[in-house]
């Protein structure tokens, strides 16, 4: 059986990566680079039991159990390290307090988020190339290319995918595409992926202890934001803040932050540390979330279409969620149902499906198969 994963990004890879360890044989499909969007400039932040009480709960305790297993399972070395993790308010000063060593008298902590115990992190373009390594060591094949569009056999079942024009035969395929995986919706009904566009930095600060922060900030002129820093084990300080709604760009790698989005971003982090300043700043970026109308992922198998599965829609919890996402789908291609994580909560149909206005997309079907073009 061969396995057709559409996205390079942290669920592709993880889809890939548990499919070979079945024996089953994986073309992944990314038009930009591995890790280029999302993927390689979130946070890696990874929380055991943050969302426990919602549908996301089996999930995210499976994913945080797999990450502490893969380092060794797979010998790589991706910055996976357990964090302590705090919660506070900035930009008002707070003198005499003496909470952490690294952070100004602007920063007053309120109490502890996390333990070494309960919050971790990755850095999140290595996890995500690693995985992907991994996948390809295990006889994975990675394809440089645009999908557009599937292909069916005259029974109605997928046969193969488009890219570039050229098909690639396929027995299942797995659209793991984050936001972009609204283009499927094309050639097929999936739930509408709407894109959040998020903020970064990424400075070159050493000796900053594996302490995570969760701020509310309060800007000179009045305004607010909920910056997030997290130290990482190479060395270097990730930040994040600002969101925003934007159109989503063609390409991945066309995305760039807002005006003024990151000079807002570096004067907080300056009144959070005076170690995170500006000609210390190696990253300043943006990318896109993929997130659906009710906040959960999206996956399972799409109706209509024997053997297409789709997997977006993460949100903020992508990398966190990413291996638990991967060994569902691939338990589910190579056993029928998913052995670990009860999927029934993400299942595509439980959302209304996209549609791209009046004009349906078309099957052509024929002996050879048929590709569903967009009119």
């Amino acid at each position: 059986m061969r396995v057709v994963i559409c996205g390079g990004g942290a669920i592709g890879a993880a889809c890939a990566y548990y499919l070979t360890r079945r024996g089953t044989e994986v073309v992944v499909v990314e038009r930009t680079g591995v890790a280029s969007a999302a993927s390689g400039k979130s946070g890696g932040f990874l929380a055991l039991d943050w969302c426990d009480g919602s549908a996301l709960e089996p999930l995210a305790r499976r994913s945080f159990a797999l990450h502490a297993d893969l380092p060794g399972e797979t010998g790589r070395d991706w910055g996976y390290r357990r964090m302590t993790t705090y919660a506070g308010v900035s930009g008002m000063k707070m003198r005499g307090r003496a909470d952490l060593p690294w952070l100004s008298e602007a920063v007053a902590l309120q109490g502890r988020l996390g333990t070494e115990a309960t919050t971790a992190q990755v850095h999140p373009a290595l996890f995500t190339q690693g995985l992907m390594a991994a996948a390809i060591d295990g006889g994975a094949r990675l394809v440089e290319g645009e999908v557009t569009g599937l292909t069916q056999d005259a029974a109605g079942h997928v046969s193969g995918v488009r890219v570039d024009g050229e098909e690639i035969a396929a027995d299942r395929v797995v659209l793991a595409m984050g936001p972009w995986s609204i283009r499927a919706g094309g050639w097929l009904d999936l739930p509408a992926i709407h894109a959040v566009k998020g903020h970064s930095l990424v400075y070159d600060v050493q000796d900053v202890p594996a302490e995570a922060l969760f701020l509310e900030h309060r800007e000179g002129d009045g305004g607010s934001a909920s910056p997030e820093i997290f130290p990482r084990a190479d060395g270097t300080v990730y930040a994040c803040a600002i969101s925003s709604e934007a159109a989503l760009p063609d390409d991945p790698a066309a995305t760039g932050p807002d005006p003024g989005a990151i000079e807002r971003l570096e004067a907080m982090c300056l009144a959070i540390s005076a170690r995170l300043t500006p000609d210390r700043v190696i990253a300043r970026q943006a990318c896109f979330r993929p997130i659906a109308a009710d906040g959960l992922p999206v996956i399972g198998l799409v109706e209509g279409w024997p053997g297409v599965h789709v997997a977006t829609g993460h949100s903020v919890w992508g990398i966190l969620n990413a291996p638990a996402t991967g060994e569902a789908v691939a338990d589910v291609i190579s056993g029928g149902m998913s052995r670990h994580v009860d999927l029934s909560p993400f299942d595509p149909a439980r959302l209304p499906p996209m549609r791209r206005g009046p004009a349906r997309a078309m099957r052509r079907l024929g002996r050879e198969g048929a590709e569903v073009e967009r009119r």
